[in-house]
């Protein structure tokens, strides 16, 4: 008499998942073995996130995949790609036969599987057809999920791979179906091939867990509601480091794990409860703030954490910067610079007052360019931060990401005007040219940038006299509106400067009721610096 078998679905939270996975089979809850049905439940879990104590969730993976008497199988990485030539050949009349008659339907393409011996013969009968239907469900699933269904171009490789794995795999898992099946264990992303396997032993019945500790879930699609599986989602995200080799030799006090835990909960992404460089990992992008003028001295002494618009998630940090011109100068002289003042006294000013301030980097870097793009034919960070010519490999790794991803999003989309005859191409080059060596003041500012708390501001004190701005100034200035840094330029005789190199929807520009020729530059007084410093 044939079986039913019925995996149930774990109803489980955190605390009890990887309890569950090590219980046996004929312990747990809902275990049922009667003359026709086989009822369990089923450790099949997505673990998304990772532990605090990140040498914790590492300890945690080692210890399941070196348990001998759980004998549990890493698949991630490790499955066999093999085909014996009588296989290969037997898939190959099955795929033809389904483009013949212009895609087969479930039932018939079942059949012709059976035929050839595609599907692995269990050591009973109910084994057997559980596996058959399994395929049925999957086949389903594919077909539902495709326009074109089985003549969909992804079907051949997915289906060859799916009956390989197959023989290679759970035809060596044949056993009792009261045994315990098999424990898989999946570490880290899935191809799409991998992810339809890995879906279809959880059908089967299998024990299935899979971490990913940046909290990508490669059965995503194939289990949205949960039917099949629980999604734990654990505490933290957090890098996608190799499998652990050998056991985590650190381990965390409980003082350390508590530490964590309490962190997690204060310091989230919307908590505005911050720690000091909690943001240095993620990748920082600007949105530029449209101000009145007298917004712009409101919201220039605020932390980027306090303005409207700032929003960190997924290991990115939005951050409202300012970037305005001020044209021409007030009738009260004293109140103009006082505002000027309180800027460039800030901390994390910068002030110009002679240009240019950059110098035009020399010579063609298309060669390197072209040896840092990306599939989608743009500037790829990891490609950049690996280059021989990648001048700030002394910066920390995070500071190097956000870095080279503002240099990949300013020259893929320039703000910078092109001159006549000058292609698009060329623009982006001579963009990537002018960030591969960044001054050393500015390299100094962009260390200092804690991306939620005090925003390092450029001021620019632009006159007829002080020279001339130039494109490369131009070109500096847009890389660091793309990191978030506030730029102010005053212009007290309103003559261009931005405008002869940067598009005008880039920037705010305040006009201000006359225009001055004589109006040097003044410094705050001493007592004045040494009175904001002490309060």
């Amino acid at each position: 008499m044939v079986k039913t078998i019925r995996p149930i679905k774990a109803d489980a939270n955190e605390k009890d998942w990887l309890s569950l996975f090590k219980t046996p089979l004929s312990h747990r809850q809902s275990f049922l073995h009667s003359e026709d049905e086989l009822a369990f439940t089923q450790a099949a879990f997505r673990i998304l996130g990772t532990y605090p104590d990140e040498d914790e969730y590492q300890e945690v993976l080692y210890d399941l995949a070196h348990n001998e008497e759980l004998k549990v199988v890493r698949l991630s990485g490790t499955l066999d790609k093999s085909i014996q030539p009588d296989l290969f050949q037997a898939i190959q009349r099955v795929l033809m036969i389904n483009t013949e008659e212009n895609g087969l339907s479930v039932n018939r393409l079942v059949a012709f599987m059976e035929g050839e011996s595609l599907i692995p013969k269990a050591g009973n009968t109910s084994l057997s057809v559980h596996y058959r239907n399994n395929w049925k469900i999957l086949l389903e699933q594919f077909k539902a999920a495709h326009p074109g269904g089985f003549l969909h171009p992804d079907f051949r490789r997915i289906f060859t791979d799916l009956v390989k794995w197959g023989h290679n795999h759970l035809a060596a898992w044949n056993a009792e179906i009261t045994e315990q099946p098999p424990k898989i264990l999946w570490y880290g992303p899935a191809s799409k091939s991998e992810s339809y396997f890995l879906y279809y032993l959880i059908l089967a019945g299998a024990d299935v867990l899979i971490f990913h500790p940046e909290g990508e879930d490669v059965l995503g699609s194939f289990d949205e509601d949960e039917s099949l599986t629980t999604i734990i989602r654990l505490s933290s995200t957090g890098r996608l480091l190799p499998f652990p080799e050998q056991k985590p030799v650190r381990k965390g006090t409980v003082a350390f794990r508590a530490s964590r835990e309490i962190e997690q909960m204060l310091h989230t992404e919307d908590s505005l409860l911050y720690k000091p460089w909690q943001f240095r990992s993620y990748i920082p992008k600007s949105i530029t703030l449209k101000t009145t003028y007298d917004e712009l001295f409101i919201l220039v002494k605020e932390k980027a954490l306090i303005r409207p618009n700032f929003e960190a998630s997924s290991q990115t940090v939005q951050i409202p910067a300012l970037f305005t011109k001020v044209a021409g100068v007030s009738k009260n002289r004293k109140e103009y610079w006082a505002k000027i003042q309180q800027i460039t006294d800030h901390e994390l000013a910068w002030t110009i007052r002679s240009f240019p301030f950059t110098k035009a980097v020399p010579g063609n870097n298309h060669f390197h360019y072209q040896a840092a793009l990306g599939e989608n034919g743009q500037l790829d960070p990891e490609k950049m931060m690996t280059s021989n010519w990648w001048a700030y490999k002394e910066l920390p790794t995070g500071l190097q990401q956000g870095l080279a991803s503002a240099i990949s999003r300013y020259c893929a989309y320039p703000k910078l005007k092109a001159p006549q005859h000058e292609t698009d191409y060329q623009t982006q080059l001579y963009l990537f040219n002018q960030a591969l060596y960044l001054p050393p003041d500015i390299l100094r500012l962009v260390q200092k940038f804690d991306y939620a708390q005090d925003i390092p501001k450029i001021v620019l004190y632009n006159t007829e006299k002080n020279g001339p701005f130039s494109r490369s100034d131009a070109a500096l200035l847009l890389l660091m509106n793309e990191l978030g840094m506030d730029i102010i330029v005053f212009n007290p005789a309103g003559q261009n400067d931005l405008e002869h190199f940067i598009h005008e929807s880039s920037y705010d520009i305040h006009w201000l009721e006359e225009v001055s020729f004589e109006e040097e530059f003044k410094e705050s007084s001493l007592i004045k610096k040494m009175f904001k410093k002490w309060f």
